[in-house]
């Protein structure tokens, strides 16, 4: 858990409110309630409306903050421009953008359909969201940004080619605002967690071995905004990551081949 110095640091530096996509479940669902723990007010922002319910009674029976459900599809523009239009008049100070899903399997084989549609949820919601809240930020004089990477944003996955290529995409994207926006005083971070234990490989039909919990990754992501420019939360996440970063990028893709071809399913 975070302290009580730190969540009191954290809820002055980008508070009062946060928006976090993703927040039915898993990763965006554990950062909330670390950030609802600190005394956010909480945008809660999902495709599910019920499963939206669901999270805000496990936030709102703990702490005693406010909360907005805004059911949005990422994938759709037209619903994130409702999501802008709905938090317009809150001072929103922190911006977690956790919705993606991943896809496995050979590329040859994939519906184009479903790698357009992740393409949108994983990258095009995230290009529009910071910008917005990039001018937000810089008419407010601060703010926090954090972008959910991955491990295998650090070099092409088989098996997984077109989801690597997505967080590839933020991680870079992640890096470079980080440097530019940081002087403008906006924190941005990209978060690069390992596999983790969530609906993710369900979705992504792939078989999770050994994974972290959403609970393992969510207080070093937070510790670290402001303070790092990307965090590899969690020690099965560093364990592989300083596995990999041992080789050349050539044979890490080959090594991650190795991997995926045991988890992706036919």
């Amino acid at each position: 858990m975070l302290t009580i110095a730190e969540k009191q640091k954290i809820k002055t530096k980008y508070g009062p409110w946060a928006l976090v996509t993703g927040a039915s479940s898993g990763i965006g669902l554990e950062l909330a309630i670390q950030l609802a723990s600190a005394g956010f007010n909480l945008i809660l922002c999902a495709r599910n409306v019920q499963r939206l319910q669901n999270a805000e009674s496990q936030v709102r029976g703990r702490y005693n903050v406010e909360t907005k459900l805004v059911a949005a599809d990422m994938s759709d523009q037209i619903a994130i421009d409702h999501l802008i239009q709905s938090v317009q008049n809150l001072d929103i100070g922190l911006v977690i953008l956790s919705a993606g899903y991943g896809t496995s399997g050979l590329f040859k084989d994939v519906s184009l359909h479903t790698e357009i549609n992740m393409l949108r949820v994983n990258c095009e919601s995230v290009l529009s969201l910071t910008h917005y809240f990039t001018q937000r930020f810089l008419s407010r004089g601060k703010g926090g940004i954090i972008l959910l990477s991955s491990i295998v944003a650090f070099q092409g996955v088989p098996y997984a080619a077109h989801y690597a290529a997505t967080k590839a995409y933020i991680q870079s994207l992640g890096e470079a605002l980080a440097v530019e926006l940081k002087p403008l005083g906006i924190d941005v971070l990209s978060a690069a967690p390992g596999p983790v234990l969530t609906g993710f490989g369900d979705r992504a039909n792939m078989t999770m071995g050994r994974s972290l919990r959403p609970s393992d990754i969510s207080v070093p992501i937070l510790r670290a905004l402001g303070k790092k420019n990307t965090v590899l939360p969690g020690t099965l996440t560093r364990i592989l990551m300083f596995g990999l970063g041992m080789v050349p990028r050539r044979k890490k893709v080959l090594i991650m081949k190795k991997v995926m071809a045991g988890m992706a399913n036919p």
